[in-house]
């Protein structure tokens, strides 16, 4: 049985589960309506009235907060998924048929090229704004790194014995590649998606940011962000609490696979069972 005994993960696991669940009972964990305007209590500094205070617009920060931390979530989880799916797909196919390899990774290193976030942009502003194409965005951007990772698994698994064990029985293509090689590509990829769920975050927070994310109207933390730019000397608060709890979203999912990394990794895994006296 792996035991992961790394402090950080722990405390990146804790760290996002809570973030989870925020996300999963936003409405009983804000305090007000995320959306509730009223101009006579705009820009008040943090209090038992407003936990994190309130925004231009008098609306109650530590509510947008906590509706953004949902946003979050369900922005960052979908990436990991459809370019985890997408990624896998393509790094299985270029891995195994020698064939399809060279066309379907000139593809992705033309991809791999272009700076993930200028991608992410390009894409967004042909799509337009909303989290679908925001979403679509993301994906078409890390799908290329997730494959090479697979690919790159996939030629390590080929060469094992047991692959041309399966192969001379009779094994169709099909089931050596999902019952044999995906199995062997699982680990290096879970520790991938956590990367993505983390750039994913940041991403997401960036292109809001600028203008080129999520509607306006919808409570997430690169529009919090986004709004804080004008008050940042008359209401420091108003960026420096949502920018604290963006920053821990994207240490504990960091941390997550960090400690993942260090313990499907063999040969980090024998080096700290020699430091453990394992």
């Amino acid at each position: 049985m792996i035991k992961v005994r790394s402090t950080t993960f722990w405390i990146g696991l804790v760290i996002l589960s809570i973030l989870i669940l925020v996300a999963l009972f936003a409405p009983v964990v804000a305090t007000h309506d995320p959306e509730f305007i009223n101009v006579r209590e705009k820009l008040l500094p943090p209090g038992a009235g407003h936990l994190f205070g309130t925004d231009g617009f008098g609306r109650d920060l530590f509510s947008r907060v906590v509706y953004g931390a949902r946003v979050s979530m369900i922005i960052s989880g979908s990436v990991a998924l459809f370019s985890g799916l997408l990624g896998s797909l393509l790094g299985l196919t270029a891995g195994y048929f020698e064939k399809l390899e060279r066309p379907i990774m000139a593809v992705m290193d033309g991809m791999m090229a272009i700076p993930s976030m200028l991608l992410a942009m390009a894409v967004v502003a042909a799509l337009g704004s909303g989290m679908k194409n925001l979403i679509i965005a993301l994906v078409i951007s890390d799908a290329p790194r997730v494959a090479r990772v697979v690919r790159a698994s996939v030629l390590s698994a080929k060469k094992r014995d047991f692959i041309e064990a399966a192969r001379s029985m009779g094994a169709s293509d099909l089931r050596i590649i999902t019952r044999y090689i995906f199995p062997e590509c699982v680990s290096p990829l879970i520790v991938r998606l956590t990367m993505t769920m983390a750039f994913t975050m940041l991403e997401e927070a960036a292109l809001t940011f600028l203008g080129l994310g999520l509607d306006s109207n919808t409570p997430s933390w690169g529009i919090i962000l986004s709004e804080s730019r004008k008050y940042i000397r008359l209401a420091p608060y108003y960026v420096f609490l949502p920018g604290i709890v963006l920053v821990l979203a994207v240490y504990s999912v960091n941390a997550l696979g960090d400690g993942l990394r260090d313990t499907l990794d063999p040969k980090l895994n024998k080096r700290h069972g020699r430091e453990y006296g394992g």
